[in-house]
C-alpha cells in the first residue's frame, strides 16, 4: 500500500535545501541524504523520514502504507526538530492515537528535513519491524 490519503489536504513540501545525515537509533545507523539522489517514496512523503529510512534498508512499521491514516510510524526527532515541516493537523491527529508522546513525536512518513542540519531519530521499541514474511 502506499500513495495519498484522498480525505486529507496533502501539504506543499518542498525538496531539502542540501544534503545532511540521520542517524537512527537505537541500531546507531547514520546515512547521509542527498535529495537528489533519492528516489520515489515507496511510501510516505517524498523526502520524509520514512523515505530515507527505507531507501537505507532501515523498516519502519508503516500499516496505514504512509499516507498518514495511522500512527505505526510514530518516531522521536530527538535532534534537528526545528529543521523538519510543521505537522499537519492530519499528523497531530493521527498523533493522538500514538502511545509514548513526546514532545519531539512525529511520523516518519509526513515528517520532512529541510535539510539545513543533521538530525537523530529514535524508532521506539513498538515500531520497529522485527518480523518479515517472504515474498510469494
Amino acid at each position: 500500500m502506499g500513495g495519498k490519503n484522498p480525505y486529507i489536504d496533502q501539504p506543499d513540501l518542498q525538496p531539502p535545501s542540501g544534503n545532511y545525515k540521520i542517524n537512527f537509533q537505537p541500531m546507531d545507523v547514520t546515512v547521509e541524504v542527498k535529495p537528489s539522489e533519492l528516489g520515489k517514496p515507496p511510501c510516505g512523503y517524498p523526502y520524509s523520514i520514512l523515505h530515507v529510512a527505507l531507501e537505507n534498508g532501515i523498516d519502519i512499521d508503516r500499516a496505514c502504507g504512509g499516507i498518514c491514516a495511522c500512527a505505526t510510524c510514530h518516531v522521536f526527532v530527538t535532534q534537528g526538530f526545528k529543521a523538519a515541516n510543521e505537522p499537519t493537523e492530519a499528523e497531530e491527529d493521527a498523533l493522538e492515537n500514538a502511545p509514548g508522546l513526546r514532545s519531539t513525536s512525529r511520523l516518519a512518513c509526513c515528517c520532512v528535513p529541510d535539510g539545513t542540519c543533521d538530525l537523530v531519530v529514535e524508532i521506539p521499541n513498538w515500531n520497529r519491524n522485527l518480523a518479515r514474511e517472504n515474498p510469494h
